[in-house]
């Protein structure tokens, strides 16, 4: 009974695969349509599950979580301050182990090899919580602050891969580490890392308003999320009753993948969605395909039902071909997923997650043998039900061909199509939103002129204060060089660049205050950057009131500080701000005069508003400008001067790296991630389009081919070619505007998972649902127009005689 049932469903697949041979344009079509949605849902599968679903490649990775610090009144989780973090590790007991890392890009130097690395400070427990050993050499000795362990990738560049590395030493930070341990191949935790050294537990008695850590923790086993968070909240209301400056802090736990996906999430399942929704539209077109392919094969189904068939049988051998089409259209859609996780990965935001870890293996092929699957349900069951409705008497007759796409059939057909218009209706409308909410974030007036300004990325390692102050001195030397060079018109520096660069912010008070944590919890916040003269010219910020910094603004001179207008508004209502003076919790707690008051610019965020921000002389606050962003204002193309540019810094000295790129650049890198979900669902809306009107141009196409008898009747009884022409579009145009408000109301209803990405644009924008009406009347038209046309040419003669 086994091998009699294996039997047939072998034959099933044979005759299937004989069939779809002898149809070899409609197999291809079929194949390529489908292959396209089963693709695309695959490629974006593949970035879903790189970075959502696969477990994060570190030991017990479920057990690691990010702890971090709660402001209760916004609800924002960040940065924590030591001896917060030293709290909470003598107090807790759900984690096997907790610690703290600062990280960041920085010079790091190998003998007479310098370069731009992934560097990090950490506290004790740091690799106990990531579940790492070296796998040369060991990690830190207890109280030694002078041992680096060195990744996998940098061994490999600076040391050839030579054991022998372990005893060397590296240099960064303006310190000299001596090397103990090779991490693991693959562990660049956290940011690209490099290097890791032992964090300054000098720290452990700085404020708890200095929030300069991020924390991790690894649970102890059998310890949940929620209990570990439960312990940590009781623990956070304990040190804000006991401490004035933790007021309205609490503490945040989270798993680790979580915190590292959590701003992408939303846009990977919303990318899933609309490629789903692209499938449906494929099998839609694929099913009205299979709808009319069935017409030429009533009789052979007639002829089958009258030898015996039943109609289980030949739904069964409808449903084989189905399958068969499904996996021919896998195979194609994986190669076509291959091809579009490149395309994917080179539109992606630079600092997406876990992009290395996104690749076609086997869940995503498997993935897609089960979507594959599934789309030969959706696309084939009707057609099959349909088919196998045989009335023998007709379907035998000469020219019975059209009981199968009588009634019921033609019904299923112009229903298919009103769904692909609906669906792609949907589509085409959060499309429109995200490309009109992205051309206004583009048109944001950031308050600063970004054209032709080469941005220069540099770094000088200091261990202390006189060494801070010596990188200083460099930059006062370097910068007259740079200025010097044909067809710079402007040169200066910052510690932050105005493109989402934000390095630090904190509290500021003014002169007379209590000079306190408390009062410092308490105090408004504003953006800290540190700069050299001619910052605001080089950018085009003009100086509103007051004057710019100059080189007598030194360490020994008295303090100064420049304001933006929303600080001054904030602070000083309708005061005059020059000469009032400020303090902040940057480096230093001396007192500040301010000296000039600059336009509004938005440092952030094109999408934020302007934040108070508070400006200081870099030679009055050496730590911060030990990394600076060069700004070179250029003629001609920066590109063009970018070598001439690190000659002459490595001239100067040639243990500062240099990495180059252009404020545009910088622009575009700070909105990467809209650009990313425009460019997508642009695209993916672009193809349901296409695919909705290859349907509408289909079941027109039939439509003329089934009544070209009527249509031939209709002419030979006076029909002008106009009266065709209207008839047939009228159908076209009534099936396409029912598709259009069902889509309408659809699009308005699944829109609203927009709100939170779209900019100075709303989910119901009365414009974007205009437009995509007319986009959508004009498309189906066209794919209308064409069979409408041919209609008005058939010859009554020839139609009469056919029939």
């Amino acid at each position: 009974m086994v091998f009699q049932v294996h039997w047939f469903v072998a034959m099933d697949f044979q005759f299937a695969l004989r069939s779809l041979r002898k149809n070899a344009a409609f197999t291809i079509l079929a194949v390529l349509i489908l292959g396209l949605g089963i693709g695309a849902n695959t490629a974006i599968f593949s970035v879903v599950n790189g970075i959502l679903l696969r477990p994060l490649p570190y030991h017990q990775a479920e057990r690691i979580v990010a702890v971090s610090t709660l402001w209760k009144k916004s609800g924002h989780h960040g940065t924590i301050s030591a001896p917060d973090f030293n709290d909470w590790h003598d107090q807790s007991t759900v984690f096997e182990s907790l610690a703290y890392y600062a990280a960041g890009e920085n010079s790091v130097s190998v003998g007479k090899n310098t370069e731009y690395a992934g560097s990090a400070l950490v506290s004790p427990e740091f690799f106990r919580v990531m579940g790492s050993e070296p796998i040369i050499g060991r990690t830190f000795a207890k109280d030694s602050y002078r041992e680096a362990l060195i990744g996998y990738s940098f061994w490999k560049r600076q040391f050839a891969g030579n054991p022998k590395a372990i005893g060397q030493t590296v240099r960064f930070d303006g310190k000299i580490y001596t090397v103990v341990g090779i991490a693991p191949d693959g562990f660049r935790f956290p940011e690209q890392t490099d290097v890791w050294a032992p964090a300054d537990p000098a720290e452990e008695t700085k404020s708890r308003t200095a929030h300069n850590y991020v924390g991790i923790g690894r649970l102890k086993s059998g310890v949940t999320v929620a209990e570990a968070q439960t312990q940590m909240t009781t623990i956070g209301s304990r040190l804000e009753a006991q401490y004035p400056e933790n007021k309205n802090k609490g503490i945040s736990v989270i798993s680790m993948k979580d915190e590292m996906t959590g701003d992408v999430r939303r846009t990977l399942f919303l990318l899933l969605g609309a490629v789903a929704v692209v499938l449906l539209i494929a099998c839609a077109n694929v099913a009205n395909l299979l709808l009319a392919k069935a017409t030429s094969r009533t009789r052979e189904m007639a002829i089958r039902a009258a030898i015996g068939a039943s109609r289980g049988r030949l739904i069964r051998q409808l449903i084989s071909e189905s399958l068969v089409l499904a996996i021919l259209s896998g195979i194609v859609g994986v190669f076509i997923a291959v091809w579009g996780v490149d395309a994917l990965l080179a539109v992606a935001p630079h600092d997406l997650p876990r992009l290395a870890e996104v690749n076609v293996d086997a869940s995503v092929l498997a993935f897609t043998l089960g979507l594959s699957l599934l789309s030969s349900i959706l696309f084939g069951l009707a057609p099959a039900w349909q088919a196998s409705r045989i009335d023998l008497n007709e379907s035998l007759k000469q020219g019975g061909t059209r009981t199968v796409i009588g009634g019921g059939a033609g019904k299923i057909r112009a229903a298919l199509v009103i769904g692909e218009v609906a669906l792609s209706v949907v589509l085409v409308a959060g499309a429109g939103l995200l490309i009109r909410s992205f051309v206004a974030l583009n048109q944001v007036d950031r308050g600063f002129r970004s054209e032709k300004l080469l941005v220069l990325e540099t770094a000088v390692g200091s261990a202390d204060l006189e060494a801070a102050k010596r990188a200083t001195t460099f930059y006062r030397d370097l910068l007259p060089r740079l200025a010097s060079v044909p067809g710079v018109s402007a040169v200066a520096g910052t510690n932050a660049l105005p493109s989402g660069d934000v390095h630090s912010n904190g509290a500021y008070i003014l002169e007379g205050q209590p000079m306190n944590e408390a009062t410092f919890s308490a105090a408004p916040q504003a953006l800290f950057t540190v700069i050299t003269p001619d910052y605001f010219a080089a950018l085009g910020i003009p100086i509103r009131h007051g004057r710019d910094f100059n080189p007598g603004d030194q360490y020994d001179a008295p303090f100064v500080a420049i304001v933006n207008e929303s600080l001054a508004r904030r602070t000083f209502s309708n005061e005059d701000p020059i000469g009032k003076k400020i303090l902040c919790g940057l480096d230093s707690p001396n007192a500040m005069t301010i000296v000039g008051v600059v336009k509004d610019i938005r440092s952030d965020s094109p999408s934020r508003a302007p934040a108070p921000e508070l400006f200081m002389p870099y030679r009055q606050h050496p730590f911060p400008a030990t990394a600076m962003r060069l700004l070179v204002k250029t003629s001609a193309e920066p590109a063009t001067l970018a070598e001439t540019m690190r000659r002459k810094i490595r001239e100067l000295n040639p243990d500062v790296p240099v990495k180059w790129s252009t404020m545009e650049m910088k622009l575009s890198d700070s909105v990467a991630t809209p650009r990313f979900r425009t460019i997508l669902l642009g695209s993916f809306a672009l193809l349901a389009l296409g695919l909705a009107m290859a349907g509408v141009y289909g079941i027109m196409s039939y439509m003329v081919s089934q009544r070209s008898a009527e249509i031939g009747l209709r002419m030979a009884l006076g029909a002008t070619p106009g009266d065709v022409l209207a008839l047939v579009l009228s159908y076209g145009m009534k099936l396409v505007g029912i598709g259009l408000v069902l889509g309408m109301a659809g699009a308005i209803a699944a829109t609203r998972l927009l709100q939170s990405v779209l900019y100075e644009v709303k989910p119901t924008d009365p414009l974007t649902y205009a437009g995509v009406a007319l986009v959508l009347a004009a498309s189906a038209l066209v794919a209308s127009y064409i069979p409408a046309a041919r209609a008005t040419r058939v010859d009554p003669l020839d139609a009469l005689r056919t029939e």
